[in-house]
């Protein structure tokens, strides 16, 4: 056992190991993505330094810039590489116990639906046939 890896490593060995061809290019990129904001945060860490405090730390760093849903994301990423470096003999407990998780106040979101002039003229356009067609799923959805 290397006691002198960073975290940084670990991680991105653990998504080498168990994630690369395991899981859907959008899931694997987003394991790739949190493995750069953690970079980011902590670059050169020891895995072995990692502790409660520390990792609650590195949550609201990431929080800072990101939304609650966001930051919920990366924890379960991150969690789940460091209670599989704890079972490996890396760390002795589970640092990501308890963590809380913040963000910040999410953007207001445009409203995705269509107005009553855009669904008027979406309805007088579709070519309702006897027979199913893609207008019949317009009409339905």
């Amino acid at each position: 056992m290397n006691n002198d890896i960073t975290l940084v490593e670990y991680f991105r060995n653990w998504i080498d190991t168990y994630k690369k061809g395991a899981v859907r290019e959008v899931t694997y990129n987003k394991y790739i993505t949190s493995l750069k904001r953690l970079e980011e945060i902590i670059h050169d860490m020891k895995l072995s330094d990692m502790n409660r405090v520390t990792y609650q730390s590195i949550l609201n760093t990431y929080a800072e810039t990101h939304e609650k849903v966001t930051v919920m994301d990366f924890h379960h990423h991150l969690k789940s590489v460091l209670l599989d470096a704890r079972d490996e003999g890396y760390l002795n407990y589970d640092p990501t116990r308890r963590a809380v998780i913040k963000g910040k106040i999410p953007n207001k979101k445009k409203d995705k639906y269509l107005s009553q002039f855009e669904l008027d003229s979406l309805l007088r356009k579709l070519e309702l046939s006897e027979t199913p067609s893609q207008d019949w799923l317009i009409l339905v959805l």
